[in-house]
């Protein structure tokens, strides 16, 4: 009878040891403590839309300003324009510049003389608009308009910088 008093034993000792081994919230070394609970999960208010910041409008209009233009001189003018009309600044003197060439380059010629005598009108030291402005005057057949703007790039950058030749062979050519 005594051996079956010590298997009787032996067995709830074992499934004692056993129910504390897989126990992971009372099996804790000595100098352990539980890890904290989870803090439960709270949903995340939508994030306000900021406006943009001055540095960060710059930034982007510069870089829509650069892929622009490239698209321009590579001759996807209809792109160019796409891509230009979206800038925030549309009052600034380069992107109505690039937009006026894109639309002289696909024929709208008044259009585009607007867009550069709007970006004159801020910039007036622009040689390469007035060069595009010239090149405008040309496509009108107008010859002494485009050595007016000739004259004025003389003024402002001599006859030796390339806006200067350039209008000058064109108007050599025309």
């Amino acid at each position: 009878m005594l051996n079956f008093r010590i298997s009787r034993s032996a067995i709830a000792a074992a499934a004692g040891l056993a129910f504390v081994a897989f126990m992971p919230d009372a099996s804790y070394a000595v100098g352990d403590s539980p890890a904290p609970a989870p803090a439960p999960k709270q949903k995340k208010k939508p994030a306000k839309k900021k406006a943009p910041k001055k540095a960060d409008v710059i930034t982007n209009d510069a870089a829509i300003y650069a892929a622009g233009y490239w698209a321009a001189k590579k001759g996807e003018y209809a792109q160019a324009l796409d891509i230009l009309r979206t800038a925030q600044h549309q009052a600034d003197p380069k992107v109505q510049t690039m937009i006026g060439f894109s639309l002289r380059k696909l024929g709208y010629v008044d259009e585009a003389m607007a867009y550069y005598q709007a970006a004159l009108s801020t910039r007036p030291g622009a040689t390469t608009t007035r060069q595009y402005l010239g090149e405008a005057y040309l496509q009108k057949g107008d010859k002494a308009a485009a050595r007016g703007q000739l004259d004025e790039i003389a003024k402002r950058c001599g006859t030796t910088c390339e806006d200067y030749r350039l209008l000058a062979d064109a108007i050599a050519k025309a």
